[in-house]
């Protein structure tokens, strides 16, 4: 996948995205829905909400970005979710009340969610030329936003939430043990 020795910028964030996603299956696979809605500390966010939040971020700025529907209302994870919450709203400046009503029956719920928004953004990084990444999307910020910025933007986001759910992860099981 190399162009004149050069490795392209879609293959570098299709690895970085990669890497998200395997982070978030790490950070759920196992826990159990009350291991996945336990906060680490009273005000703190739990498992769930973090990778229920990036995701939501990862689905809602792609879409946004490059006129897709968010997969969170396309494909039913509103419903299935049910979280009483506004259709479009992605967690940012939850209380820590809205951060304890995310709750899921199950981590195939987050990870399935997840997986889609994956899929989604795998197909808008698949379909990347050099061009598509410098259009401005976003013309309300200074310097203007453009699909480049917005991904590597989502990523910086999803890697930290991922590792702050690897993080309350391991606190879990310090406690369990």
């Amino acid at each position: 996948m190399r162009e004149g020795g050069h490795m392209p910028a879609k293959d570098i964030l299709i690895d970085g995205y990669g890497r998200v996603r395997e982070e978030v299956h790490a950070a759920v696979t196992g826990l159990g829905p009350d291991a996945l809605s336990t906060p680490p500390g009273p005000g703190a966010n739990s498992l769930a909400w973090l990778v229920w939040h990036l995701t939501r971020i990862q689905d809602d700025h792609v879409a946004d970005a490059f006129g897709l529907d968010q997969v969170w209302l396309a494909q039913g994870f509103e419903e299935r979710f049910a979280l009483g919450l506004p259709r479009h709203d992605t967690g940012y400046g939850h209380t820590p009340e809205q951060v304890a009503g995310v709750r899921v029956d199950s981590g195939a719920l987050l990870t399935g969610y997840y997986d889609a928004v994956h899929e989604q953004t795998l197909d808008v990084l698949r379909a990347l030329d050099a061009g598509d990444l410098a259009r401005i999307v976003d013309e309300r910020r200074d310097p203007p936003v453009s699909p480049g910025v917005r991904l590597v933007s989502v990523l910086s986001d999803d890697l930290q939430h991922a590792g702050q759910a690897a993080y309350v992860r391991g606190l879990l099981q310090r406690t369990e043990s």
